[in-house]
């Protein structure tokens, strides 16, 4: 096994770990934060910048799929965790086709209530055999060979127009990212108030969990300077493919909040940050988006932010800036603006 000092703590990996398999040197796709995984051997593969820093703190190789694999020999095989995303664990699928040696090993694993089922299905249509090879805590683990097949990952990219007022911007679109193929009505009333809460062409802007960066577009269409970050890799990459789109400038960067950010300063940041149902009282990423905002914006800068109504960002915003306002409430949403004095 891959180690045997450490237990795993989710169910997909308890059911892993107690198979007769010498994982060693092989390839985790998309796989959970789980101590047996990261004190192990092998390679993660990952969208998601959390899961690669763990392993990189733990001195194990990591990347996004938008990076090229470390080492010069194919792995002896690769696990995919497969998402409760159907259509991102079609497209992983596809990559590993693409990108790994015809006949390499191929195991999926994932909750029974996540679709790992339906795996089955896909593996038929794509003309790859399986098996399952185990169950256990409400999971479920198949195995194949890989093969080449007739999709190429790319097909999952999709585009789609935008109609803001009198301004249309082209989205780059994929399964791993929020709100995928369509406007998100909070970003919708985001935008519609931020041509009186932003002076166009007015400094330096962070976009902060771009998505598929159509803050970032909007932004640099009106003149701003603009970085876009996100903890997802498909985020910014779709960032990237939107603003090249829209023949727009702009960086977008993989960043934890304000990990790739150093002790840079900005004009205004504005967000849509995401939703997360935690107890906790920092409320995960967007505490420390609203928090550590002012040692990030210049004097006189502002946050923008959308959020849905009923979340106690007040809190928050008054306690980081001593104060703020309410620009737009559909009962649904609000827009805050909170200005660094």
């Amino acid at each position: 096994m891959t180690v045997e000092t450490t237990s795993a703590a989710t169910p997909v990996c308890q059911l892993l770990a107690r198979q007769e398999a010498d994982y060693r040197g092989w390839l985790w796709v998309a796989p959970p934060r789980d101590p047996w995984l990261e004190a192990g051997q092998g390679t993660v593969v990952s969208g998601d910048l959390a899961v690669r820093a763990a392993w990189q703190a733990a001195g194990r190789p990591a990347v996004s799929p938008f990076e090229a694999l470390p080492g010069q020999a194919a792995p002896p095989g690769a696990v995919l965790f497969w998402p409760k995303s159907h259509a991102l664990g079609e497209w992983w699928l596809l990559w590993l086709c693409a990108t790994l040696p015809p006949g390499t090993p191929l195991q999926l694993v994932g909750e029974n209530q996540g679709g790992i089922r339906r795996v089955l299905k896909v593996l038929a249509a794509l003309g790859l055999g399986s098996r399952k090879r185990d169950s256990a805590r409400r999971c479920s683990l198949f195995e194949t060979r890989l093969g080449r097949v007739a999709l190429d990952p790319e097909a999952a990219w999709t585009r789609f127009e935008a109609e803001l007022g009198e301004t249309w911007l082209t989205l780059a679109s994929h399964p791993g990212v929020f709100g995928h193929g369509k406007l998100d009505d909070g970003t919708r009333l985001l935008l519609e108030t931020l041509p009186e809460a932003l002076p166009p062409g007015e400094g330096d802007v962070l976009d902060m969990g771009c998505g598929d960066g159509i803050l970032a577009a909007w932004l640099a269409r009106r003149g701003q300077a603009v970085t876009a970050v996100d903890v997802s890799a498909f985020a910014v990459e779709a960032t990237r493919r939107t603003l090249a789109a829209n023949r727009l400038a702009g960086e977008a960067l993989a960043s934890d909040v304000y990990s790739a950010l150093g002790g840079r300063a900005f004009d205004a940041i504005v967000s849509n940050p995401p939703f997360h149902q935690e107890r906790a009282i920092d409320y995960g990423p967007t505490g420390r988006l609203i928090r550590e905002a002012p040692a990030h914006l210049r004097p006189g800068g502002r946050l923008i932010l959308v959020a849905n109504a009923f979340l106690p960002y007040p809190d928050l915003l008054e306690g980081a800036f001593g104060g703020f306002e309410i620009l737009a409430d559909d009962r649904r949403f609000r827009v805050y603006r909170a200005i660094k004095r």
